[in-house]
């Protein structure tokens, strides 16, 4: 499987200074995946907390 990127939340570069970055995965439920396939991602109102050096 090739690599490449599905979705990028482009509004929190422009609303937040981003001092790191990190790449990771989400697990998606059936209509989830459906979704990314039909290209319509949506990831304003995403988010991740750092607990015990693991991001969640």
């Amino acid at each position: 499987m090739a690599d490449r990127t599905v979705a990028q939340n482009r509004k929190a570069r422009h609303d937040y200074f981003i001092l790191e970055t990190f790449e990771c995965g989400i697990v998606l439920t059936g209509t989830e995946i459906k979704s990314v396939r039909d290209g319509k991602v949506n990831l304003k109102e995403g988010y991740a907390i750092i607990r015990n050096r693991e991001l969640w």
